[in-house]
């Protein structure tokens, strides 16, 4: 049986590439392909979707969140207390406009990460203060945003000049 199939594909390779005359049916559907034309067949494609965005999530370096000292837990606190007080309800968030802009810390979510419930990054928004809830939920609305009060590092109040 191996030596049957053999000699076919022998046979099939002395007949060598198939000749087509210029204005045959399978030249006039399969027109010979330009160089520059068939160089774009070999160009590089992104085989796995999302691969390059996760080798650079693993490139992104992480740190360790920093312990407040007494001086920039004080200034944490009487900005939260001045933000709190105006921010009291929709309508005082609302007539006071408050912006401000906050930095907190964001824990690495990438459980395959080594930096994985050791580390993080710090981020920085600025935007309009919403919403202060130092009881139920200890956190911060400020623009789309919620963060709780454990992760903030620094809050600076924009004044109106």
């Amino acid at each position: 049986m191996d030596t049957r199939l053999d000699n076919e594909y022998r046979r099939a390779l002395s007949h060598g590439r198939p000749k087509h005359g210029r204005c045959d049916d399978f030249s006039l559907k399969h027109p010979k392909m330009q160089l520059s034309q068939r160089a774009k067949i070999f160009s590089p494609f992104a085989a796995l979707k999302g691969f390059e965005e996760a080798i650079d999530e693993k490139v992104q370096v992480y740190v360790e969140k920093r312990e407040l000292n007494d001086e920039e837990q004080a200034a944490l606190e009487a900005a939260l207390l001045r933000l709190h007080e105006l921010t009291k309800n929709l309508r005082t968030a609302k007539e006071n406009q408050v912006t401000a802009t906050v930095t907190w810390f964001v824990p690495c979510a990438d459980e395959n990460h080594e930096a994985y419930g050791r580390g993080g990054s710090y981020e920085t928004y600025t935007g309009t203060v919403w919403k202060v809830d130092p009881i139920l939920a200890k956190s911060l609305l400020i623009g789309d945003r919620t963060i709780e009060f454990s992760e903030l590092a620094e809050i600076v109040i924009q004044e109106d000049s």
